[in-house]
């Protein structure tokens, strides 16, 4: 069988870097910085300072969770509840995380740089890693994600404070569009990936999460994720055995 040939390549790492950063600006910080535009909106909305907003898109780094928390906090929820409801929307991290490390290469895996780098995984940094790292050659993909990961968080807390200074000029309608730009730049990057998986994945996901919403509304979005992804990851791993059992001797 002939190896695959990568479709990136690069003079350096410092090219690499240059590259990732260039692709970066445009669509993937561009639904970043929008959706933080809904955030800041939304923290004005719900009477938190200025600074809760900016702080958290800097420290966190995580809209979802940073939602969660603005909620929580306007409800007066303590602080020991908060962190939990957080941390559970913070739980997607760690396949995410499992599933960039091995494409790594063996010197980088071990760097103390990995505890900076993986602050700047997001969803959105994620989906264009997925998307690209396996087109390059191990040693430059460190690289190509800093600078994908630093453009991507440097746009974050700027468009927390615009959207916050311009809460009322924003409607609440448009305020929540802006927020859901960056899941849906997430399920349009996918388009690209040949994986049949995460296709079905989020196909499954698609029809299971109105359903899962009608009947335990609180519950569906793990629901949807959790049995999608699982009833994905079932039919491809049959499929393959099947295949494996057919060519065997």
């Amino acid at each position: 069988m002939s190896e695959s040939v990568s479709t990136l390549t690069f003079q350096s790492k410092q090219d690499a870097f240059r590259r990732g950063a260039r692709h970066a600006i445009g669509a993937p910080a561009g639904v970043l910085f929008a959706g933080y535009i809904g955030f800041g909106a939304l923290c004005h909305s719900l009477n938190l300072s200025i600074w809760t907003a900016a702080g958290s898109a800097f420290f966190v780094y995580a809209l979802p969770g940073q939602m969660v928390m603005a909620e929580m906090f306007a409800l007066g929820a303590t602080t020991l509840l908060t962190t939990l409801a957080v941390g559970l929307t913070a739980s997607r991290f760690l396949p995410m995380t499992l599933t960039v490390l091995p494409q790594l290469d063996t010197e980088h895996r071990g760097s103390n740089s990995l505890y900076a780098m993986v602050h700047l995984l997001a969803m959105t940094s994620w989906a264009v890693a997925m998307r690209d790292l396996p087109k390059m050659e191990a040693q430059y993909r460190q690289a190509y994600f800093w600078g994908i990961g630093l453009v991507c968080w440097s746009v974050c807390a700027p468009g927390a404070v615009i959207g916050y200074l311009l809460a009322d000029q924003v409607p609440m309608p448009l305020t929540m569009a802006l927020v859901f730009l960056n899941p849906l730049f997430f399920m349009l990057s996918f388009t690209e990936v040949k994986v049949a998986a995460y296709r079905l994945a989020i196909i499954f996901g698609s029809f299971l999460g109105p359903i899962s919403h009608s009947l335990v509304p609180d519950y569906s979005l793990l629901i949807s994720g959790l049995v999608g992804g699982s009833l994905a990851y079932l039919l491809i791993h049959r499929r393959h055995s099947s295949l494996s059992g057919g060519h065997g001797t």
